[in-house]
């Protein structure tokens, strides 16, 4: 997984995300879908599309807070699905509904499905870039993850068809934390 954090003149604009799909999870996208020659480019677009449509309503799995106040965007878009051998990524920009402006420290960002365990992670805090301007400004801190033994075990005992926890995915996931000065 790799994020592209946009912005300039002290501000944030949104996201460029690239997410990269397990095999498993790729070939159950593309079951029965027409990956012929003549038709994989058509299909992709529309798997795109589709994928993106989906997320809508899970806030595309990202969550941009200020404090403890989500921040809010606009809706995706430049969605587009790739295939690498036996593996499919997704790329697509997720714009802010209006400029965030920087802080010292209360600025963070989780990428995760809120009922369920799925690994969304980033490998290292170089898969998260800042453009050249807020790179000037901003540097970058990856918190892991920490739970604690009973909540992994808890996670660990759920059934395949228990209901959604919607507290279960935000133990799992790491935290990018912004740590800016004012505008050079």
């Amino acid at each position: 997984m790799k994020t592209y954090i946009q912005g300039r003149d002290g501000m944030i604009t949104g996201f460029k995300m690239e997410w990269t799909f397990d095999p498993m999870t790729s070939a159950y996208m593309l079951d029965g879908e027409g990956m012929s020659p003549n038709y994989a480019q058509k299909t992709l677009r529309k798997l795109a599309a589709s994928v993106l449509d989906n997320m809508l309503y899970e806030h595309y799995f990202t969550y941009f807070y200020d404090g403890d106040t989500p921040v809010k965007y606009s809706v995706a878009h430049s969605e587009k699905l790739t295939r690498n051998r036996a593996k499919l990524m997704l790329s697509f920009e997720l714009p802010l509904s209006k400029p965030q402006p920087v802080t010292s420290d209360s600025l963070r960002l989780l990428i995760f499905d809120r009922s369920y365990y799925v690994d969304m992670a980033w490998t290292s805090v170089s898969d998260i870039q800042l453009s050249d301007e807020l790179s000037r400004q901003c540097r970058l801190s990856l918190a892991q993850p920490n739970p604690t033994p009973e909540q992994v075990s808890y996670a660990m005992s759920l059934p395949a068809d228990a209901d959604p926890d919607y507290a279960l995915g935000q133990l799992f996931t790491q935290t990018v934390n912004l740590h800016c000065t004012s505008a050079p």
